[in-house]
This record gives structure tokens, C-alpha cells and sequence, in this order.
């Protein structure tokens, strides 16, 4: 099943001020993140992202705040946004696809996905664009939700699927910026 920019959405889960630097390799991550909101912006794929605890966690780090609209950015109070219930009022969140990047990825991604699952979604993390602190425990996150169902998948393969085909003029707008 690939992703198809029509029927999916670009979830990004507690990439916040005072947790990020904690985060191992969180330079990275927050670069693929970034660049993953840019590809979906010019696709036209719609994005969302949560907030855990934003209190006690901060704000979402300013290198996506300033990508996203407020009215993208969800408050949440357990560890799954699934839970939560703060996506289910989204429209964006009735799409069946969820592409999904964050921190941390043995916590609230890994619960996300579980319930986003469990709810019959279609669910691909971007292995490059999450983090935790610690890596074993990212591996480990990752491995739980290949295990359960979930795709795990590099930003470059959601790029070539939401764009489908080469040759338009699209294609070579994002080749041209994203993709060299």
C-alpha cells in the first residue's frame, strides 16, 4: 500500500522546547521534521501537531511552530493523542493515513501508533524524523510497532509516494529543493 497525499496527514507528536534537548541526535530529527512539513506543505498534504503537557514540556520547538498555523497545533494530556481525544475534532484526522514523526519514539509515538491502530488507520512512522533520549530505546519503539503493524518508512519514500510519478512540473519543484 503506498501513501497517497489524498488520503493521508503528516502528525507531528511533542517535539517541544524543554524536551527536545534531552532528545539523542534531536538536531537531526528536528531537520527531517522540518523538511517532512515543507514536503507535505507544497503537496498540499494538511499537518498537525501535538503538545504534551506544553506547561511543563514547553512549546513546540520554534523551528516548526513557525511552519504550522495555531489552530495545527493540538494541547494533549496522555502520552497517546489517540486517547486523548484532541485529533478527533481534526478533519485533518479523518483522513486514513497518518504519516507520523516525533519524540519520544518508545513513549507517545509509540502509544499514537498503537491507538491510531487500533482504530483502523493506516499508520507510517518516519524512522529518521523520531527520537528518545536514549537510542536503544528508539530501536526498541520502532521494532514494537513494526511488530504491531505499523510501516516504518524514511522520509524519502513518503516524498516519492505522496508525489506518485515523475515528469510533472511538481515532481521537479520538489526534486529540485528536497530531493538532490
Amino acid at each position: 500500500m503506498l501513501i497517497d497525499p489524498a488520503r493521508s496527514t503528516l502528525l507531528l507528536v511533542d517535539l517541544q522546547e524543554r524536551l527536545a534537548p534531552a532528545i539523542d541526535g534531536i538536531a537531526d530529527v528536528l531537520r527531517h521534521n522540518a523538511w517532512l512539513v515543507d514536503v507535505a506543505r507544497r503537496l498540499s498534504v494538511p499537518v498537525t501537531a501535538t503538545e504534551q503537557y506544553p506547561a511543563g514540556l514547553g512549546a513546540t520547538v520554534p523551528e516548526l511552530a513557525g511552519r504550522l498555523a495555531p489552530g495545527e497545533i493540538v494541547e494533549k494530556i496522555h502520552f497517546s493523542a489517540a486517547a486523548d481525544g484532541c485529533l478527533a475534532a481534526l478533519p485533518a484526522l479523518a483522513r486514513p493515513q497518518v504519516v507520523l514523526a516525533g519524540t519520544e519514539t518508545h513513549v507517545c509515538v509509540l502509544q499514537t501508533v498503537l491507538g491510531l491502530l487500533a482504530q483502523g488507520k493506516e499508520v507510517f512512522v518516519v524512522a529518521e524524523a523520531c527520537g528518545s533520549r536514549r537510542a536503544g530505546d528508539k530501536a526498541l519503539g520502532l521494532e514494537r510497532m513494526r511488530q504491531e503493524g505499523c510501516r516504518i518508512v524514511s522520509r524519502e519514500m513518503v516524498a516519492f509516494e505522496w508525489l506518485q510519478r515523475a515528469g510533472t512540473d511538481l515532481f521537479r519543484q520538489v526534486s529540485r529543493e528536497f530531493l538532490r
